[in-house]
């Protein structure tokens, strides 16, 4: 069997060599592990908090076990856009966000939850602390080797270098939690901008103007590759047949439609599209609290943000979502017989510290990260959200020149695959 090229679950490595694209052997004792974890936390859920926590808990394991079988990034989309024109993930991107406003547009329009609360989509303000925040979550995630639901992915697959990334992206979260009152309150802004009730031109009106935006970045991409001749993406290994519904690895196409479907599950659940970092500023807060930080004072926990502070993390639905994806994907690794954890090295090691600070504290400044802000602002029609990904994406332009400084690589154009 000829030697082929396959993408690996580090996405800071260059694809390595494998004979053939088969998995391994399921670990069937560590899937079983994840499910027992899972199951134990629904228990614990269902007997101490409201059922929609226990839905969102099934949510976020079935959103983990997606993004790991699809190997879907955010990063490495932008990374390979920007260094070899190749756009792929970005036009799966394009598909999940048609997916979600076209179901985002009913339920924000009737604004009711399957429990009788009210819903609000993600539309926030755009200014300074946007354009600063979304830049530097740009940067960061290219250094620390994965967005905000490729962090929690990765920890799910054994990726060692992530837990790295992980606790610095809670500690530059929480900074950011004790800053945000001057980015917000000080530097300027405007008010937040909706295509649909900004406009005049309601729901239905900006449901058709985002899906012609998102044809036509579609088609940007697809120019560009033609012009620049991107080498495709390579290939993951996989199961054949009924067994790679279980086993992996997913089209990209299929998870795009399958996290726009749970992104709209999330919002009708708990109001809210689906998010991750703001679990982040909550949990760094809690542990400042215990050393006696007295973050109860900060700008940032006052209002409605309180309540949150003084109950316990499993009454917070984002960290419910977070626990989700986080056991989702670790079943998935083990299923298709590739939870291992990875070296680390200096120059990654640095590269994570650095990457999971930006990423933490620009998610605060721009309102959220490539979940809260890229997809859940867009599918909410929130002007930000479009801001948010052309700011990132500058951000990932400048990164591509400090990967190399850690030892972290970069596609080229003359590579077979990227």
């Amino acid at each position: 069997m000829t030697a082929i090229k396959v993408q690996t679950v580090n996405d800071t490595r260059d694809p390595i060599i494998r004979d053939g694209l088969r998995l391994n052997d399921p670990q069937k004792m560590l899937v079983a592990g994840g499910a027992i974890v899972g199951f134990l936390l629904l228990v614990y859920l269902l007997d101490t908090q409201h059922i929609s926590q226990a839905l969102l808990l099934g949510i976020g394991l079935l959103l983990g076990y997606t993004l790991f079988h699809a190997r879907f990034g955010f990063t490495s989309a932008f990374r390979r856009l920007m260094s070899v024109g190749n756009g792929q993930a970005m036009r799966s991107h394009m598909l999940m966000l048609a997916v979600a406003v076209t179901l985002f547009a009913p339920i924000l329009a009737f604004g009711t939850t399957l429990f009788g609360g009210s819903v609000a989509g993600y539309v926030a303000p755009v200014g300074v602390s946007l354009l600063v925040g979304a830049f530097m979550f740009g940067i960061g995630m290219q250094l620390g080797g994965g967005c905000a639901s490729g962090t929690l992915y990765a920890i799910g697959g054994g990726r060692s270098v992530m837990f790295i990334t992980f606790i610095f992206f809670v500690v530059g979260a929480t900074i950011g939690a004790y800053h945000l009152p001057f980015w917000t309150e000080e530097m300027p802004s405007f008010e937040p901008f909706s295509l649909a009730t900004s406009t005049g031109l309601g729901y239905s009106g900006a449901w058709m103007v985002s899906l012609a935006l998102f044809g036509l970045i579609a088609w940007v991409t697809l120019v560009v590759e033609k012009r620049t001749k991107a080498p495709k993406m390579a290939p993951v290994p996989s199961a054949t047949g009924w067994k790679r519904v279980f086993r992996g690895s997913w089209p990209l196409f299929a998870a795009a439609i399958i996290l726009g479907l749970l992104n709209a599950l999330t919002l009708v659940t708990r109001g809210q599209p689906w998010g991750i970092t703001s679990a982040f500023a909550l949990w760094g807060s809690k542990i400042a609290s215990t050393f006696g930080v007295d973050v109860a004072n900060w700008g940032y926990w006052q209002g409605t943000n309180a309540a949150a502070l003084n109950a316990s993390i499993f009454a917070d639905s984002t960290t419910v979502l977070n626990f989700g994806i986080i056991i989702g994907a670790f079943i998935a690794s083990a299923a298709g017989g590739l939870f291992k954890f990875t070296k680390i090295t200096k120059g990654n090691f640095a590269a994570s510290v650095i990457g999971g600070l930006m990423m933490g504290y620009g998610a605060r400044l721009a309102f959220g990260c490539n979940i809260g802000a890229y997809f859940g602002g867009i599918a909410s029609f929130s002007l930000h959200g479009y801001i948010w990904g052309i700011l990132a994406m500058a951000g990932t332009f400048l990164a591509l020149y400090l990967r190399p400084m850690f030892g972290l690589s970069v596609p080229k154009s003359n590579d077979s695959v990227c």
